[in-house]
């Protein structure tokens, strides 16, 4: 009889706390989101206040934005943080996503080697990809692309289109394509002295930077605006709508707009929140 009830304590237990894990494991969510809301250390300041408040933990997958709406798409997360507008409201209006809300911004810098060889430094982005193309190809300095259809990656083929470079018959040994993130595509840069469209939160927190400086900021076209998305659980019916939404609420509450602006590195600001409420 003492065995018994042992036994049944025991198993009682056991069902408590398997309870409980999977309870916990009930209030997970994933979120697909870019190389530099991860690599600049903004989740890593945002989501221990989140998860507090909330009691929902948050799995950050990191990737280029094209990759990371790719991955929401599958149905393989329960929400999409990322910057690229063109492609978020192509993502809502196809059904992938439910809505698009806007939640922050920085910007995009263009950062080179202090001796600038190309003569780029400046205001206008257009120009600089522009002196960059013209140096003659067999002195051309080098530039470090993502090449990773990220958000990144995408406003820098915008930037040399719109500057009417055709990257297809001027690309050569000079233009390197990495695949990879924003920290990895940096380092490679400092490793070989390159020109490098980079996102602002990223190179503030970027420590190699070498002979690296920014060359051309404040070009309004350089503007670099994060949009968050819920996966549609209409097509994804396995989606935490609920928790993915508490999430989504929180970014662009005042709580969360206010994690967002207090996250700094030497005391300089990286992102700037703009949700409209």
């Amino acid at each position: 009889m003492h065995f018994k009830k042992i036994a049944a304590v025991l198993c009682t237990t056991l069902a408590c706390l398997l309870g409980n894990a999977v309870a916990a494991e009930d209030h997970v969510i994933i979120v697909a989101s870019t190389t530099s809301t991860e690599q600049s250390g903004l989740f890593g300041h945002i989501l221990p206040i989140f998860e507090k408040d909330s009691g929902v933990k948050v799995r950050v997958v990191a990737l280029g934005t094209g990759q990371a709406l790719d991955t929401a798409r599958r149905g393989d997360a329960d929400v999409a943080f990322v910057h690229d507008k063109s492609a978020e409201e192509k993502f809502v209006a196809e059904g992938a996503g439910v809505e698009r809300r806007e939640v922050m911004y920085n910007d995009f810098v263009l950062v080179g080697p202090k001796s600038d060889p190309a003569k780029v430094a400046g205001k206008d982005i257009l120009e600089a990809l522009r002196s960059i193309a013209a140096v003659d190809a067999a002195a051309r300095p080098a530039f470090v692309s993502r090449g990773d259809r990220s958000g990144t990656h995408a406003a820098e083929l915008r930037y040399w289109k719109l500057a009417g470079v055709d990257l297809d018959k001027t690309k050569g040994a000079w233009y390197r394509d990495t695949g990879s993130g924003m920290g990895p595509s940096l380092n490679m840069a400092s490793s070989v002295g390159a020109y490098i469209l980079a996102d602002r939160g990223t190179w503030l927190s970027f420590k190699n930077r070498g002979d690296l400086t920014i060359l051309v900021e404040g070009d309004s076209r350089l503007f670099n605006q994060y949009g968050v998305i819920l996966v549609n659980p209409a097509k994804h019916p396995h989606v935490k709508k609920e928790d993915g939404q508490r999430f989504i609420d929180w970014l662009v509450s005042a709580p969360g707009q206010k994690a967002i602006a207090d996250y700094k590195i030497g005391g300089e600001q990286l992102f700037f929140p703009n949700a409209k409420r």
